[in-house]
């Protein structure tokens, strides 16, 4: 085995902070910043040290070698992208101001990354020209940038972040499902061996556009999307891919609408305290504008609509609140008193909970009235239905009607089906077998390699400090010398033959710095094995303690190397 580096604390270019950075809200970003992993550069980004460098160097390995072994090829693209792609296929516009923008000296427009899909395109269409060219898949290990408004928790939530982005062309939709298939596969076996707790939700495909897509999810709390999972079945998915189907009732019985005064209760809280009923017999009726038109959504009265869906199913038109200058233009619109029957040049969307037959009170279109037995497809129509409601604990899983569980989480990795969306745009076709142009059909497939390393933090550390595996640890043992002159010659020896051995070695030979400190410091980095030469240096006798289970063991020096080197 070759010999591997032993990594000096003396010389290294980090510093442990004792305190949690003012500016700090999650785990990860407190404790990389105060393990010397990472430090902040400006609003969103980040500089990487020695140890974090290591730790994210050996993502990339992983990441690599898994998709190495799926026959994908490594390329690597410019990361400054001309404008005319991205406006071909609308993304120019539809990632809005998001999308990192700059000019040459001429005057062209160029944007910085955020995903590739365009520029891979280009790419294949260059090089194949046959079927015989596909199927091939393609990555890069890369830099992306995104304008966050609100750039948030250390390098979770960043304008520039390291990602593999992976790209596959097929000829046929059955290529593509393998493709597909052998990513999410890859996934996993990457996710595994990053010690990742995950689960594979079903997502919706946003402005990456496409029909499947899948996300990779690792649990925790700094986790911005919500997945929910039923105990009793294997469905998962992101809130905002959950979908209900439409179950129309019999409204055979139902009267007719009727109006009834209601003073002073513009608000589902005021209507359901006067009338005395639940919230949930009322229709609540949110007003929005899509791009300057307005539009009525409609939900149960106990239920919220959850905007980045109605955000979602919109796109790319921009989608606002209506305003009080909106209200004094459209005088048939009461505010409070909206009702979805009788709406003139309105558009009306409506939750599935709406159902054909489903009766309520709600807004009569009048001041200080409301309307009851009103029924959906009788007494209004919706115009189309459309899963808008925030999803709660306890909702029904859509597979087998059990409670859903609700949990946050971050995302890690992302899949999609794009089909021919960017082929299409791009005039991507290569000959078929018949000599006749096929259009090529596309994979996209993401994964955030710095954000992982946020992720393991979060997963993966305790009120002490890091926990790193050892497939990703910036060291395989950290070699601790408690102070005196004899433990660091030991420490110093003891290392140079773990390194002659093929161990990776992180010693502590600083001088000036006390036990206690050197200590806290091995915890706190998170090497998974701690080498404590102290007291009983003189017998030969040294310490190994798992970061990990806390477990702790005498050894002599020769017993330690044999145990470290196995």
């Amino acid at each position: 085995m070759a010999n591997a580096p032993v990594q000096r604390m003396s010389q290294l270019l980090a510093k442990t902070l004792r305190d949690d950075p003012a500016d700090a809200e999650v785990l990860s970003h407190k404790l990389l910043v105060r393990a010397g992993y990472v430090r902040r550069t400006a609003a969103g980004l980040w500089s990487w040290l020695p140890l974090g460098k290591k730790v994210l160097a050996n993502v990339e390995r992983i990441v690599r070698e898994e998709m190495d072994a799926i026959g994908a090829q490594e390329v690597l693209l410019p990361a400054v992208l001309p404008k005319e792609p991205y406006e071909t296929t609308g993304r120019w516009d539809e990632y809005g101001p998001e999308l990192f923008r700059l000019k040459d000296r001429k005057g062209g427009d160029y944007l910085l990354g955020p995903t590739h899909e365009e520029i891979f395109t280009l790419l294949v269409k260059d090089q194949a020209s046959s079927y015989k060219d596909l199927p091939v898949i393609l990555y890069q290990i890369q830099n992306k940038y995104r304008d966050e408004a609100r750039p948030r928790a250390g390098i979770l939530r960043g304008r520039e972040f390291l990602m593999k982005d992976s790209y596959s062309f097929d000829t046929e939709d059955e290529g593509l499902a393998q493709s597909y298939a052998l990513h999410r596969q890859a996934y996993q076996r990457i996710f595994e061996r990053l010690g990742l707790d995950y689960r594979i939700c079903a997502a919706t495909a946003g402005a990456m556009g496409g029909s499947k897509s899948e996300e990779f999810l690792a649990p925790a709390e700094a986790g911005e999307d919500t997945f929910a999972d039923c105990p009793s079945c294997d469905f998962a998915a992101n809130t905002e891919a959950i979908t209900y189907a439409l179950d129309p009732v019999d409204a055979a019985g139902v009267p007719a609408a009727q109006d009834i005064p209601t003073p002073d209760t513009p608000t589902i809280e005021t209507l359901a305290a006067s009338l005395g009923v639940p919230a949930s017999a009322t229709l609540k009726n949110l007003l929005v504008k899509v791009d300057g038109e307005i539009v009525a959504v409609g939900v149960p009265g106990d239920r919220d609509v959850d905007m980045d869906k109605v955000e979602a199913h919109f796109a790319p038109a921009a989608v606002e609140m209506v305003t009080e200058e909106d209200f004094a233009a459209r005088p048939d619109l009461v505010r409070g008193y909206v009702g979805p029957q009788g709406l003139p040049k309105v558009t009306y969307i409506a939750d599935p909970r709406i159902a054909p037959g489903t009766a309520w009170i709600t807004g009569a279109n009048k001041p200080d009235t409301h309307a009851k037995n009103v029924v959906a497809g009788r007494d209004f129509q919706v115009d189309e239905y459309v899963d808008v409601v925030v999803v709660q604990e306890g909702d029904p899983c859509p597979k087998c009607g059990t409670g859903l569980k609700l949990g946050r989480a971050i995302e890690i990795g992302h899949i999609f089906q794009l089909g021919r969306k960017y082929a299409d745009a791009l005039k991507l076709d290569v000959l078929g077998q018949n000599g006749k142009p096929v259009r090529v059909t596309m994979g996209s497939y993401g994964i955030g390699v710095s954000r992982a390393v946020a992720a393991l933090a979060e997963q993966h550390a305790d009120d002490k400090g890091l926990i790193w595996s050892k497939e990703v640890a910036p060291a395989d043992v950290h070699v601790v010398a408690a102070g005196k002159a004899l433990q660091t010659e030991l420490a110093l020896d003891v290392s140079g033959k773990l390194a002659a051995a093929g161990v990776r070695v992180l010693v502590d030979d600083r001088t000036g710095v006390s036990p206690g400190v050197k200590f806290t410091d091995a915890e706190l980095i998170g090497v998974p094995q701690i080498l404590v030469v102290g007291r009983r240096a003189g017998e030969g006798v040294v310490e190994l303690k798992d970061r990990r289970t806390g477990e702790r063991e005498e050894l002599t020096v020769e017993e330690a190397i044999t145990r470290l080197t196995a």
